[in-house]
């Protein structure tokens, strides 16, 4: 057994080991960026994703005096965009903008998959937000629990944004939670999905609440519950699930910045203290409110231990439900 080190020698391993790092993390960022920057947003241009995209950008561009410049690459539930940065020099320069479920439910879901799970890492949790669950006023439903005792006597359908999108996961999660008989009906979008729901097209739908706001202000649309712990600041007089009386329906969605799994730890921390500055901007903050976003933050292990626990949990749920794409 190899004796222990003296206190003081261990203090300065730790000053040195500290020194060392700030010089290698100096060596390797002080020309960092020296050329544009690509904002990948994986889902549709005008969505949350393409907000916080297009939002950092612009102040990362003024912090760090380089062009940051954001694409839409939208499609397969994220994967096209991921897919794309994933396959993407691991340098800093191309970054990811989308959510967690492309990263969380897709590999149960799809039969492959274009890129490998551990080709992508988090840079940053930039943002969360719940979901509005949702009804056509013909429904006649006022509460969840209508909507639940219809689902199970007779059954209803939903749209959602997609195949793999969070609506649809999140409709599997209430029919396997209440034994409701679901049946879902895909849209290319939150937008025609919310339309669907307007027109009376579907009886239903957990979609994204400012789309909805609108409507149910004159009562187009009913609002039944949101998915979120606490309740929405754009539509506070909505109870949550957990009041409504079903805990288990609690689904966040992550809005995630991704990069390559290679990319040096310096470059991301540049990134991360750049976006954490702009998050932290109160005219950037007001922009995320109205779109019902709640400002995040995590790094590191932590969001990567986020993004593993709900890929547990939405693995269960994908094979519980049979839950596929095809």
């Amino acid at each position: 057994m190899r004796p222990l080190l003296p206190t003081r020698r261990l203090a300065l391993l730790a000053l040195s080991a500290c020194a060392l790092a700030h010089t290698t993390l100096h060596a390797q960022s002080t020309d960092y960026p020296n050329k544009p920057v690509r904002f990948i947003n994986a889902w549709a241009p005008g969505g949350p994703a393409d907000v916080l995209a297009r939002s950092l950008g612009d102040a990362l561009q003024t912090q760090l005096k380089q062009p940051f410049i954001t694409e839409n690459k939208p499609g397969a539930a994220g994967n096209i965009g991921a897919d794309m940065v994933a396959k993407s020099p691991a340098d800093g320069y191309t970054v990811m903008f989308g959510i967690d479920t492309t990263f969380t439910i897709n590999p149960h879901i799809y039969p492959t998959m274009p890129f490998k799970p551990g080709d992508l890492k988090p840079l940053m949790v930039l943002a969360s937000s719940g979901m509005m669950v949702v009804a056509h006023p013909s429904t006649g439903f006022k509460s969840l629990s209508d909507m639940v005792a219809a689902g199970k006597a007779k059954g209803v359908n939903f749209s959602s944004a997609g195949s793999g999108s969070p609506g649809h996961l999140a409709a599997e999660i209430l029919g396997d939670a209440t034994g409701m008989k679901i049946q879902h009906i895909p849209y290319k979008g939150n937008t025609p999905a919310s339309t669907a729901v307007l027109a009376g097209e579907v009886d239903g739908g957990i979609l994204a609440a400012p789309t909805m706001l609108q409507h149910i202000k004159v009562g187009k649309i009913t609002a039944l519950a949101v998915t979120s712990r606490q309740r929405s600041k754009v539509a506070p007089d909505v109870p949550t699930v957990i009041e409504a009386g079903y805990p288990q329906l609690v689904q966040e969605i992550l809005y995630m910045a991704m990069v390559p799994a290679a990319t040096p730890e310096p470059v991301m921390q540049i990134l991360q203290r750049g976006m954490l500055d702009a998050l932290r901007r109160p005219d950037i903050q007001a922009r995320l409110t109205t779109l019902d976003l709640q400002v995040d933050g995590a790094v590191g292990a932590a969001a990567s231990k986020r993004l593993a626990d709900l890929s547990a949990q939405y693995g269960r749920i994908a094979k519980a439900t049979n839950m596929k794409v095809d």
